[in-house]
């Protein structure tokens, strides 16, 4: 059964033909403790094209939010070596924005302030009015179009994870790295996001990684789906083609007839 889904949906997506945005060469994280060496990742192989979505999906401490930290410049690489768009990553940079799962937004700051920190950083020769136009259009696109001069004390947990992701994509990167972004979320707030997050991203076109637990939400939101197996020493344990047309309805996926196929394909991987 697991063979012959396979066979039926890895389809060839449209980003096929694309050139590889990101790339993980014999990755290894190693942490030292009193007992000796941990080992986190080792040997991980990922290619991802550009305009790509990809899911990454695995038990708590397989090291998902690591290897994203890593992809990042947020976390030190113990061996191997990260490219983005070629050139080889050592530490932070606006290329790759993240967006986490708390906003870590400056609350004494509006909204527009706290987009306009970024886009400071990655415009500095534009005009004040052409970053602070970039900053509402990003707010707008996010559903905050009124809501822009708020503080971000003044704002619900839903619409502080909006300004994060309008920070992201104000920034233009190359790549965007979603730390499980909608899991301090509740289930209809999650949903809403999830819907903003592909809307704009449809348009956007960045390439896309995002770390989640959900299998439910790597389906809807990914071209594909990264598996890794359980640490410690993990890996790529297999990875799955998402065929679904886009721009995407969340009730066509539901009712897709091969929707639950892939779903229980992922599931027997995490359980087994």
């Amino acid at each position: 059964m697991q063979a012959q889904l396979k066979d039926t949906i890895e389809l060839v997506p449209e980003t096929a033909e694309k050139p590889n945005m990101l790339v993980c060469e014999d990755l290894r994280k190693v942490y030292p403790t009193p007992k000796g060496d941990y080992v986190v990742l080792d040997d991980l192989q990922l290619s991802i094209r550009q305009e790509e979505f990809v899911s990454i999906i695995g038990h708590s401490g397989c090291g998902k939010s690591t290897l994203l930290t890593m992809i990042a410049g947020l976390n030190d690489i113990s061996g191997g070596k990260i490219y983005v768009d070629h050139d080889q990553v050592r530490d932070a940079g606006p290329d790759r924005a993240v967006v986490f799962q708390s906003p870590s937004l400056l609350p004494w700051l509006t909204a527009m302030q706290n987009v306009m920190i970024g886009v400071k950083q990655v415009f500095p020769g534009a005009s004040r009015a052409e970053k602070e136009e970039i900053c509402k259009y990003y707010l707008d696109k996010v559903g905050l179009g009124n809501d822009f001069h708020k503080r971000a004390t003044d704002l619900s947990q839903g619409m502080q994870q909006r300004v994060g992701i309008a920070r992201a994509f104000a920034l233009k990167p190359k790549v965007l790295l979603l730390d499980e972004p909608f899991g301090m979320l509740d289930s209809l707030t999650r949903g809403e996001l999830q819907d903003v997050l592909l809307e704009i991203w449809q348009k956007e076109k960045i390439t896309a990684v995002a770390i989640t637990h959900d299998v439910d939400e790597s389906i809807f939101l990914a071209d594909r789906v990264i598996m890794m197996t359980s640490g410690p020493y993990a890996k790529i344990g297999d990875e799955l083609t998402i065929p679904f047309e886009r721009p995407r309805n969340r009730k066509a996926v539901l009712e897709h007839p091969e929707y639950y196929d892939y779903r229980a394909y992922l599931l027997n991987f995490l359980n087994h």
